[in-house]
């Protein structure tokens, strides 16, 4: 406890440095410039780094041989794309009045989709022993962002529903950020933040700051209600989410970059409700007050909440590395690594190799091969195999204290940490979304494997993007398996941009993906979209 309250502490320095807020330096403006042409996986944009307003639309379809979409065509995308069938219409506009030279800006944004998507089967218990299968489909129309966003200096604030980039990882390239990847649909809530990374005060630009935190609610209590079995385990509504980031990096101009910080989350209040054999056991109501949001922020303690008694709410977090040289002007190497924890043995790396480990090429503009990523995770220790704490066994006679089963993204009185069944963390973990028989927690996080993808441009008009995995997982620290299960995924995309000075803005893509394996089954899917981008709402 006393290691996540000083990582809390060192996370609330991104508050605390108001005095930072500067003018934004060249070097955030021109980091923000190479921002802009950042495109996500739905066609829409970069939605809090300042990018020229736009506004896109698309047509997206996709086809499969099982009741969920494989692996590499529902990760990564907002949550967007999980059925076996789907035909959706989206459209987005991304407003921005003012510029990154001025004190104070302002901008807006909102995406919405809709159409069809198929039905999946999840059992529900129906009484006297039985069960029966209740088929879930996503929402027909949906808001994917909705958002406001104002800056002040090099502090900003975003008040709605937005996407957030990772701080570490690379976006197309990435298996996914540990903490908080673009897997799930954004929550709503409020965060604030400085803008990309600001100099620090008598550094002279040597030592530079980014972080940020907020406090969200992810509105999917309709969803899992609809997908839990209501017979054994634990469904837990109506919770707050938390983030906090800080990273300190060296000066973006030399050659050898060094980047260090962490991000933190927690899951807090709520009303977890306990089943047996399909009835209610208890029922436990969790703190949202103005006490809980500060105890969790400081990591401190539950106090009189009767659910969590030792530290407010459900935490995790990473340490995160990177080291970055550049080769010329347009190309870089860069290593990274992220260290997840979920208590403090983590927190103090007592679990070994755990985390994610990668290796990135890139290089700036339309080359056969702009971008290259591998990557291992393992997530296999866990800090060991036992948890142990005395006083959660009144009148145990056993007094040492053991703190490790981790039991990564899952808690004892919260739901995995997903949201609508999409693992808000790495998807290279199997979502909940996957658990037919209405569990809502993960049940393959002790595992390893590798990722990789390339990426590039066979002609100025013609994208490709080539991702590839393996991984072996072991069930959980808690409920292991006998045996273990596997995967084998692979991803060819490819993108059309026609020429022309009106067509240029087209976009038309395609995916076919695969799984091989006892993890996720043996499945393949067709992806198809069309969409266009344009500026025409621009304004001063």
């Amino acid at each position: 406890m006393v290691k996540n309250t000083i990582l809390s502490l060192l996370l609330a320095l991104c508050c605390a440095s108001v005095a930072l807020a500067q003018e934004p330096t060249d070097t955030t403006l021109a980091s923000l410039d190479q921002s802009t042409d950042t495109v996500l996986m739905n066609g829409s944009f970069c939605p809090v780094r300042i990018c020229e307003p736009v506004f896109s639309v698309g047509i997206v379809a996709n086809a499969g041989n099982s009741e969920l979409a494989p692996y590499y065509i529902s990760s990564n995308c907002g949550g967007t794309i999980t059925q076996q069938y789907s035909a959706l219409v989206y459209a987005a506009a991304k407003l921005w009045n003012g510029s990154l030279h001025k004190r104070f800006s302002w901008g807006a944004g909102f995406e919405a989709w809709g159409g069809y998507a198929s039905s999946a089967g999840y059992q529900r218990y129906a009484g006297n022993g039985q069960f029966e299968v209740q088929k879930q489909h996503p929402a027909r129309v949906w808001i994917q962002e909705a958002y406001l966003t104002a800056n002040y200096r090099s502090i900003f604030a975003v008040a709605g529903q937005a996407r957030k980039a990772s701080p570490i990882v690379d976006g197309s390239l990435s298996s996914g950020d540990l903490v908080w990847s673009n897997n799930a649909r954004p929550p709503v809530g409020l965060r604030a933040g400085f803008i990309d990374f600001q100099n620090i005060p008598f550094t002279k630009g040597w030592l530079q700051i980014q972080g940020e935190f907020g406090y969200f609610r992810q509105l999917d209590d309709k969803w899992l209600e609809n997908h839990y079995n209501y017979y054994n385990h634990f469904i837990s509504t109506d919770y707050w989410l938390h983030y906090k980031s800080l990273h300190l990096r060296t000066n973006p101009s030399q050659p050898v970059v060094f980047t260090i910080g962490a991000q933190a989350a927690c899951q807090f209040g709520g009303t977890a409700k306990y089943y047996e054999d399909g009835q209610v056991t208890r029922t436990v109501k969790m703190d949202a007050d103005a006490k809980a949001f500060f105890r969790t922020f400081i990591a401190g303690s539950g106090g009189n909440s009767s659910g969590d008694s030792f530290v407010e709410g459900n935490h995790l977090g990473t340490w995160d590395i990177a080291l970055r040289y550049s080769l010329s002007e347009n190309q870089h190497l860069r290593a990274y690594t992220q260290w997840l924890w979920e208590d403090g043995s983590g927190i103090g790396k007592m679990n070994g190799f755990d985390g994610l480990w990668g290796i990135e090429f890139r290089q700036y503009g339309h080359y056969l091969v702009s971008g290259a990523a591998i990557e291992y995770f393992d997530f296999t220790n866990q800090s060991g195999p036992i948890h142990w704490t005395p006083n959660d066994h009144e009148g145990t006679p056993i007094i040492s204290h053991s703190s490790g089963a981790d039991d990564y993204y899952n808690n004892y009185i919260y739901n995995g940490y997903q949201s609508r069944g999409m693992s808000i963390g790495s998807p290279f973990v199997k979502s909940p979304l996957y658990n037919r028989d209405g569990y809502m927690r993960y049940r393959d996080n002790v595992l390893r494997g590798f990722h990789a993808a390339v990426e590039g441009w066979f002609t100025n008009q013609w994208y490709y993007r080539l991702q590839g995995s393996y991984r072996k997982a072991w069930g959980t620290p808690i409920i292991p398996r006998v045996g273990s299960v596997d995967d084998f995924s692979m991803a060819v995309s490819v993108n059309y941009h026609p020429r022309g000075e009106i067509m240029q803005n087209l976009t038309v893509r395609a995916t076919v993906a695969i799984d091989r394996g006892s993890l996720y089954g043996n499945n393949w899917g067709v992806l198809l979209g069309i969409s266009y981008r344009g500026s025409k709402f621009y304004f001063k």
